[in-house]
């Protein structure tokens, strides 16, 4: 049985496993609370398993494993920053905003929790809608790149179709079964990564007969330490503080913090965190083992570090087998960009259209508009990802910086700080999304710093600053925070 045969067979099993809990999604959702959120229905498993397998995507089998191919265990700092994220976000946020968006008139979109919760009529949710947009543009384009780089690897496709059929491959179930067709997917996609990213560095290892120090110290040693580069420079404290910076974008990834406003319960999130956290652990882990076995098992250094788990999985495994981990491939780039899909129709739905032009549309009508809405915004991502030179990490990192910026800060302190108010909000959304956009054009010195660093920083000081120099919450919003935060 030829690889590339086996490896259809199996692709083809996993869509229409896919595909089929997309018919049931789409039969249980009769409105845009089910399409959105899935009603606020789900269990810690599905939420924990859906938020990890959509927050990691094809970056955590292409991305950051080649980063540790190339450059060894100095890339692991992003690793340890998102892990930290991860526990923080789900111990920080998800309580308090899973109890507050529903306190805030049953709030299903991260806009319209911010325009409920401070009073606002459209602007903030207009606003945030236009930075949810712009920024997902880039990130659902990192997965459908990284879905060019695998269908081209493993079948020899031409790009451009490549990239095409991997699109259509996660437009095909997000388009019908809305929230809960992207989570319970998400639920055997994060089950298959975290599979995949155990056996895969596991097999690599034994097939190289040596351990991760052995192996790095023969390809260079310099490659061994957390704090210097492969040519031997030193790690920088702005590099260092730049990777751990990754664990700030949390809290403002609107495709995550959906999760929270989700899952059944406030009381099922301290089950649902340890489950997500573990599963973070088992798969950074993993990829910091697939870049480093990758090192041992090549002798010629790969064209394409970010292939570097698709050349293991081919090269050590049987074809049936094979097939089955780089489905994973698959799982977490569809995990990934149905979610992003799905946050993003959901602003243009109820953000913009309901908002700015049909106040008083139908639930039918909303969730076709939705539906419309996804297609429309594959397409844009799509012709995004046609340049077969770009980087999953480089635009996964700009998309990351700007929700967490323009989001994280405004999101954190609306839960904790009641003397915050819409203006505050206002100015922390436009001051955070508007200094990534900037910083990233800047290059040299201090600029080299991940611009979600200042980005968050800047977006924490405007809210605060133009909270208390404006006026102050009415009484009803005041006890509405006591309310909710006991």
């Amino acid at each position: 049985m030829s690889n590339t045969f086996a490896v259809s067979v199996t692709f083809i099993a996993y869509l229409a496993v896919m595909l089929w809990i997309g018919v049931w999604a789409y039969r249980r959702t009769t409105d845009l609370s089910d399409y959105i959120i899935g009603g606020r229905s789900l269990g810690p498993w599905p939420s924990a398993l859906s938020a990890g397998a959509s927050d990691m995507s094809g970056w955590l089998l292409l991305g950051l494993p080649g980063a540790v191919y190339a450059s060894g265990l100095g890339a692991s700092w992003i690793a340890i920053g998102l892990l930290v994220g991860t526990y923080l976000n789900w111990l920080v946020v998800a309580p308090r905003l899973r109890a507050y968006s529903q306190a805030a008139q049953d709030s299903l979109t991260l806009p319209q929790y911010f325009s409920n919760r401070f009073e606002d009529t459209a602007m903030i949710r207009v606003i945030a809608a236009f930075f949810i947009l712009l920024f997902f543009l880039f990130y659902t384009s990192s997965g459908l790149v990284a879905g060019g780089k695998l269908f081209e690897s493993v079948f020899g496709l031409d790009y451009t179709i490549a990239v095409t059929l991997g699109t259509l491959a996660v437009v095909s179930y997000t388009l019908f079964g809305g929230y809960l067709a992207v989570s319970w997917t998400d639920l055997v996609q994060g089950l298959l990564m975290a599979a995949a990213l155990v056996l895969v560095p596991i097999a690599a290892l034994i097939v190289v007969g040596q351990g991760p120090v052995g192996i790095l110290a023969d390809t260079n040693p310099n490659m061994l330490s957390l704090f210097t580069n492969p040519d031997g420079s030193t790690l920088g404290a702005l590099g260092i503080i730049s990777s751990l910076a990754w664990g700030l974008g949390y809290f403002g990834q609107p495709h995550i913090l959906a999760r929270f406003k989700g899952i059944k319960s406030r009381a099922e999130v301290p089950t649902a965190r340890r489950i997500a956290v573990t599963w973070t652990f088992i798969g950074m882990a993993g990829a910091l083992l697939v870049g480093i076995a990758g090192n041992g098992y090549f002798e010629t250094p790969l064209a394409d570090a970010e292939t570097v788990f698709i050349g293991l999985v081919q090269g050590i495994f049987h074809p049936l087998v094979a097939g089955i981990l780089l489905a994973a491939i698959l799982a977490a780039i569809m995990s990934t960009a149905d979610s992003q899909l799905l946050v993003s129709s959901s602003a243009l739905t109820e953000d913009f259209y309901k908002s700015l032009f049909n106040k008083d549309a139908d639930p039918k009508t909303l969730v076709n508009i939705g539906r419309v809405a996804v297609i429309v915004i594959a397409v844009v991502a799509w012709l995004f990802a046609l340049n077969p030179q770009s980087s999953v990490l480089g635009l996964v990192s700009y998309a990351w910086a700007g929700f967490g910026a323009a989001f994280g800060p405004a999101v954190i302190l609306s839960l904790y700080w009641p003397r915050m108010n819409r203006f505050g909000c206002l100015a922390g959304i436009v001051v955070g999304g508007l200094t990534v956009v900037i910083w990233k054009q800047l290059s040299g010195g201090l600029f080299d710093v991940y611009e979600i660093v200042p980005g968050f920083i800047l977006a924490t000081l405007a809210i605060v600053v133009v909270s208390v120099l404006s006026a102050e919450p009415s009484k009803e919003m005041e006890a509405t925070f006591q309310e909710v935060n006991g």
